[in-house]
């Protein structure tokens, strides 16, 4: 797959293609869908199929402050867009001069004269150009005006029988609240795989080494989609360990215990002694074991901790 920032990267030789648009946070179920529906109509015109998307949040830009936590980063988006076999994965850097453009503009400039687009597929709620004044229909009409076909795509609807049956809701607006809430069993479904959040260990104050159990404290980025507090049960990896996972006991909270102040996450990883800093790793959460609990002393701590890992160890098996 062909990864592009900004529109510069076009080929000189680049003809027609299928694209879609959106942010994708999350790449949940409803967006692999779309993207998928995308590469097939694609394969069928034979011609390259482009997911479209935006860095920074547009929300950010327009409103400041306003960025919504974060489901992916934009590397782990470019990776689960890959495993959906898209030809290419477009980040156009989303500017107040793009979110100037008017619908019209956008269509022409992005859509037409930079991507040579034969037909754009995305889901029915997609707005855009300046002041989000451009929907589907108009969509509609500037391809018939341009020479491309829009297809607006019921995101609720994709997987209609299972979202009948599982009660399942496409959105990253749900995912993000599933998460916020600590549900990261109802943000798995919604997500087709467990929320991922990505870190980088740094030191910590050594109180689990203390007790028995040395954590990886993570230091995560800025707008990351943190689960509410509690104790969790995940799956952990390296960057560098090629998909090896680890299982782990994640504590998400400020210690109130010892009257902690700071939220941080940490994962007492089983199985293996080894200090992780300075590495980049990933916590798959898989269910949520309890709430964060002040307990009187640290050998009830302990003790607890004690059943979170037997928890974990039974509830996700063996390594895998």
């Amino acid at each position: 797959m062909q990864r592009w920032r900004g529109l510069g990267d076009l080929p000189g030789s680049w003809g027609r293609c299928v694209v879609t648009i959106g942010v994708f946070d999350g790449v949940h179920r409803g967006h692999q869908e779309l993207i998928s529906r995308t590469v097939r109509a694609a394969a069928e015109r034979g011609v390259p199929s482009v997911v479209l998307t935006f860095d920074p949040h547009p929300s950010e830009v327009i409103r400041p402050g306003s960025h919504p936590a974060q489901l992916t980063t934009l590397r782990r988006k470019a990776e689960l867009v890959e495993g959906l076999g898209a030809d290419v994965f477009c980040v156009l850097p989303f500017t107040l001069e793009l979110s100037r453009l008017t619908a019209h503009e956008f269509v022409h400039e992005v859509l037409v004269d930079k991507l040579h687009a034969a037909a754009v597929i995305v889901g029915e709620n997609f707005t855009f150009g300046a002041k989000a004044a451009g929907d589907v229909e108009l969509l509609r009409t500037l391809g018939k005006r341009f020479g491309f076909v829009a297809q607006g795509a019921e995101l609720q609807g994709l997987l209609a029988q299972e979202q009948a049956d599982n009660d399942i809701t496409f959105s990253s607006t749900y995912v993000r609240s599933c998460i916020d809430a600590g549900d990261v069993v109802a943000a798995s479904e919604a997500l087709g795989r467990p929320h991922r959040l990505e870190g980088i260990v740094v030191r910590g104050d050594g109180r689990g080494h203390d007790l028995g159990y040395p954590t990886a404290n993570l230091s995560t980025p800025r707008f990351a989609a943190v689960p509410a507090d509690g104790v969790y049960s995940a799956w952990f990896t390296r960057s560098s360990d090629s998909g090896r996972r680890l299982r782990a006991a994640v504590s998400v909270g400020t210690n109130p215990t010892f009257s902690g102040r700071e939220r941080t996450v940490e994962a007492f990883v089983l199985d293996i002694d080894e200090d992780f800093y300075g590495q980049h790793v990933a916590l798959d959460f898989v269910t949520k074991l309890r709430d964060q609990v002040r307990f009187p002393t640290s050998e009830g701590l302990v003790a607890q901790i004690d059943e979170d890992v037997a928890r974990t160890r039974e509830l996700l098996g063996g390594q895998a």
